[in-house]
């Protein structure tokens, strides 16, 4: 869609829409239907509440419930579910828009940081089909168009909704029985012009065959431009968190060459002369805070009364979403490389330090050095049959700006459809069976990546117009040079296209019986209720590639190699909860209910030789209320994850992780014989002993994959709370409740640090014959962690079950509303503190605590955990006008103390970031009942993000020199929406 046509179709829905509407504000609640005139819910329809499968409108569970209602979401203007989950107090932002390096097209949630694939994303109580090997459900598929209300629920929800519920659920709850036509648009842009994002929905809905069925039908677009990074002054240089100097890559432009013992030197493209040290390329310019993208949606959804006892229901979904990620340029990364004395760009000054320290003779051990005259001879030496051509070998670093950024390209479609019936057995008794089938594909294209091959082709040529190898459309290649030395022809040869495809399916069936027993305690008024089921989901997963995206030494800057695989298994699983009023409207004991609930599930590995295994998981829980204004409520929960199918079946890869410091690195080994075995046993020749670099960009390769002897990992959570309701203090409600989550027999992979530390604390002779050392692989020619994917597998990262994780805090609801003469006045807040958030891989690893510190380990599983967050909404109601304005909170984080060890501290101010408050203000309009029009000012005082440099946090969420999922750093942000209903 062209820019015009979006502008054309934001200005026709904008015409005279101007409305108002009350807002539904984050809080603490029992999770109920809203009342909506436009689209109540009917008789039959199915009552959801998170946190229970029992279908009953006056069950309130004792698990506390956020919630987040669709007039909230229409006043901050989101476009995709995940914005609405990312501020949310507790959580710690996950891969989103602000993701560039690392993501793979899909948004995520993590709730309570503790992982994004710890927790389940249902649609009106259910799952829906995966993005991804892990079974993580994209955020970008969720009709936000049909959303009535977003319910988090926090804690362990296994029982209620089977394996991976450990930190909690996320249930989108959508509309029911919509009718009419709704139509609505936005358009979003910084206060600096760029980042503009545009979203329209449309929706109809209508009663047919005489009121007894209703369909909805929803279409959606979306389209966001990128944000580069040297766009801001802030991030336009990337800069070293340590020391801060001017940061980057060790893979630079002018190229970098291994040179024997004097070590890694870079060309001077002037003079032609090799030198250290080298300039780091600076790669932030290239990497965007805001990723582009483009989203096509379909949501459909109908249900029919067959008879008086029976409903027949469902509901499709159809997906297309287009993420770029667009990342600094390729080129060759340490790779071996062969290139002739008599090389036509090769600069006589590098070619005279070539000569005089390389290796020329790989037979023969040591540096074998050319005299003066063998250098000039194998200089005009052009045909190899002339017995004086000579190669030399060298580990090639070089940045090709000249072929473009590298940008890959993920096209998901996802497909999900979900049908049932149910009814009534007795006027107490209901049931409800259904089968659903989803399926994602996502296509992966990567483009402007160099060939490793072809770079390796195009040097082996002694003229500027054709290559020994005689290969067909190959030129030779300019890698002595700056900016602009490799031709377009030269870059359109390197060029390949390198494509991938993950699919996945999810099948399920279930069916249950809920309702009451007829029976009610005898000092009860209600019934017992109840729910009883069966429930079978069937998950399979494919990994495909083509044979460039499968070479791990192809790709320039690919991150390693994505290997081909099929895996699935399969669960059948029991369960039953009941939710029991035990004394109702006696002195001291308004009300007191007890609720249980157990979930036995079977696992089957579809893979020869895998075990089947069996999980239960159950929860007790109770809530007493001694008058109506008071209420404790309290729930104990076992919880249950199952390996997922990347966990189980993805075979060992290489990719990279995050390091800032080697302990082979620089001088460090000199003079310590324990230290230079250890390096010496792990690959590094002993000429490099003294001028191994660290990792380029702090990233190590690291090596991991799946393992078929995982089990299931274990939770134990529990909250307890209360909420008040002082009659004396009308439209007052607050609620406070303690969480607290462990999770034992964890499935994990040690940090990069936790390697290192596994191997060199603690140094003695025996060290250097240690696996924890020996499955540390060095680069063959440079001694480095860092260089080709296909010769240095760096760090040994594997999967085990020997995690620990735990988390605790408090959270704070507060919730008030009153008439103020003629204004209405409604302020709410939502508040997390955060006790503890420990990560410990294996006994031996560091237990880490990481509630309030930021490092390249913390960030292992999220981004920051601060101790304090919270939103704090104001909003005043006049007429037809509507004034909000929301306060975010991150209190202040500081550089981890565990990094200071390992790395020194951080330069200057990078070690601590203040506390950040975001303002957002928004206004809405309505002159007619159904125009509206909302206009929205985000981080109203334009608060720049704070600086902590680009090495100090991971690949994902350390980006720009800041952390961009956390903090703004797109700055102010205007936002228009227009609605029309009718």
């Amino acid at each position: 869609m062209s820019a015009r046509i979006r502008h054309y179709l934001l200005a026709t829905t904008l015409v005279g829409m101007i409305g108002v509407g009350a807002p539904a504000f984050a809080q603490t609640a029992p999770a109920q239907p809203q009342d909506n005139a436009a689209d109540a819910p009917s008789e039959n329809s199915d009552i959801v509440v998170t946190g229970t499968l029992i279908r009953d409108p006056n069950v309130v569970s004792s698990t506390p419930v956020q919630i987040v209602g669709k007039d909230e979401i229409r006043l901050r203007q989101a476009n995709t579910a995940e914005e609405v989950l990312r501020t949310l107090p507790g959580a710690v932002p996950n891969v989103g828009s602000a993701v560039n390096n690392g993501g793979a097209g899909s948004f995520y949630v993590d709730l309570r940081g503790l992982g994004n694939f710890r927790n389940v994303v249902l649609l009106d109580g259910n799952r829906i089909a995966p993005a991804d090997l892990q079974g993580r459900v994209d955020l970008n598929n969720i009709p936000l168009a049909l959303i009535e209300r977003v319910d988090t629920l926090t804690g362990g929800a296994s029982t209620t909704y089977g394996a991976d519920a450990i930190t909690g659920v996320v249930n989108f709850v959508t509309r029911n029985d919509f009718k009419g036509v709704e139509a609505a648009s936005s358009y979003q842009i910084t206060g600096r012009g760029d980042g503009g994002y545009f979203r329209g929905d449309l929706t109809l809905g209508a009663n047919f065959a005489e009121d007894k069925g209703n369909a909805v039908l929803s279409f959606g677009y979306q389209k966001s431009d990128p944000v580069y990074q040297g766009a801001r002054d802030f991030s336009a240089v990337n800069i070293n968190s340590y020391t801060g100097a001017p940061g980057g890559s060790g893979t630079s432009l002018p190229s970098s060459f291994s040179v024997g013992a004097l070590g890694t030197l870079q060309i001077q493209p002037t003079t032609g002369a090799l030198v250290s040290p080298y300039q780091p390329f600076n790669y932030n310019p290239y990497n965007v805070f805001q990723t582009p993208f483009e989203r096509y949606n379909v949501y459909a959804a109908t249900h029919y009364d067959v008879t008086d006892s029976i409903e027949a229901y469902g509901r499709a979904m159809y997906s297309k979403n287009i993420v770029q990620t667009i990342v600094a340029p390729s080129g060759v990364f340490a790779a071996d490389v062969s290139i002739p004395l008599s090389n036509p760009y090769l600069p006589a000054a590098a070619r005279a330090t070539f000569c005089a320290n390389n290796d020329f003779n790989p037979a023969v051990a040591g540096i074998q050095t050319l005299t003066p005259a063998q250098c000039a001879a194998g200089a005009a030496a052009t045909s190899p049959t002339d017995p004086n051509y000579r190669t030399f070998s060298t580990q090639l670093r070089i940045r090709t700006t000249d072929v473009g950024p590298r940008i890959d390209r993920y096209e998901t479609q996802v497909f999900d459809f979900r049908g049932g019936l149910r009814g009534n057995l007795t006027k107490s008794l209901k049931w409800d069976v259904s089968g659903s089938y989803g399926q994602s594909e996502n296509y992966h294209a990567q483009q402007n990546y160099v060939s490793l091959t072809r770079v390796r082709d195009a040097l082996l040529a002694t003229n500027t117009t054709s290559c020994l190898s005689g290969a067909s459309g190959c030129v030779p290649l300019n890698i002595f040079g700056g900016p602009g030395a490799i031709s377009e022809q030269q870059a359109a040869y390197l060029r390949v296209p390198a494509t991938s495809r993950i699919t996945t399916s999810l099948a399920q069936a279930r069916g249950q019986i809920n309702g009451d027993v007829g029976v009610a305690a005898p000092w009860a008024e209600r019934p017992i209720s109840f729910a009883v089921g069966v429930e079978y989901r069937r998950y399979k997963a494919t990994q495909e590639a083509d044979a460039l995206a499968q070479n791990p030494s192809e790709l320039g800057g690919g991150g390693g190699a994505i290997t081909p695989f099929t895996g699935a298994y399969r669960v059948i699983e029991g369960f039953g909860e009941m939710i029991a009023p035990i004394v109702q409207n006696r002195p001291f004991f308004e009300d007191l209910t007890l609720e249980a609930g157990i979930r036995q599930s079977q696992y089957k590995i579809t893979a020869a030789g895998s075990p089947t295994y069996s999980t239960t998981s159950w929860k007790v829980g109770a809530g007493w209320s001694p008058v109506k204004a008071i209420k404790f409520r309290g729930v104990y929960q076992t919880a249950v994850r199952a390996p997922n199918i990347a966990e189980l079946f993805q075979p060992n890869s290489t990719g990279l992780g995050s390091l800032a410091a080697d302990p082979c690195s620089g001088i460090k080994p000199v003079g310590n014989a324990a230290l230079t075995a250890v390096c010496l046993a792990q690959g590094a020749p002993a000429f490099t002993i003294g001028i191994i670099r660290d990792p380029s960009s702090a990233q190590p390769n690291t090596t991991t994959g799946g393992n078929l002897a995982l089990k299931p990992e274990k939770a134990t959570t529990y909250t307890l709370g209360v909420v008040l309701q002082p009659p004396m203090v009308p439209g007052l409600s607050v609620t406070v409740d303690y969480y607290n989550i462990k999770v034992r027999d964890a499935i994990t992979t040690p940090t990069a640090q936790d390697a290192i530390n596994s191997c060199f604390t603690g140094l003695s002779a025996a060290s250097a014959t240690s696996l924890a050392c020996t499955q540390i692989r060095r680069n063959p020619g440079t001694g480095s962690l860092d260089g080709d994917a296909g010769t240095t597998p760096g760090l040994y990262l594997g999967l085990s079950n020997l995690g620990r994780l735990e988390t605790d805090g408090i959270d704070l609801g507060v919730n008030y509303r009153r008439r103020i003469g003629v204004a209405t006045l409604a302020l709410s807040f939502q508040g997390n503190w955060t006790n503890h958030q420990k990560f410990q891989a294996t006994p031996t690893s560091v237990n880490r605590e990481c509630v309030g510190f930021y490092s390249a380990n913390c960030g292992y599983t999220g981004s920051i955990q601060p101790e304090y967050s919270w939103n704090q909404r104001t909003t005043v109601s006049v007429g037809a006008a509507d004034l909000s304005l929301q306060w975010r909170h991150i209190s202040s984080v500081r550089q981890e103390p565990l990094d200071v060890v390992a790395n020194g501290p951080a330069f200057g101010s990078f070690g601590r970031i203040p506390a950040y408050d975001y303002f957002d203000l928004s206004t809405r309009f309505r002159v007619k009942p159904h125009f509206e029009l909302t206009f929205s000012v985000s981080n109203l005082f334009d608060r720049q993000p704070p600086l902590v440099g680009g090495s100090i946090g991971t690949v994902l969420f350390g980006s720009g020199n800041t952390y961009p999922s956390t903090y703004d750093a797109l700055g102010r942000r205007f936002a228009f929406g227009g609605r029309l209903t009718f």
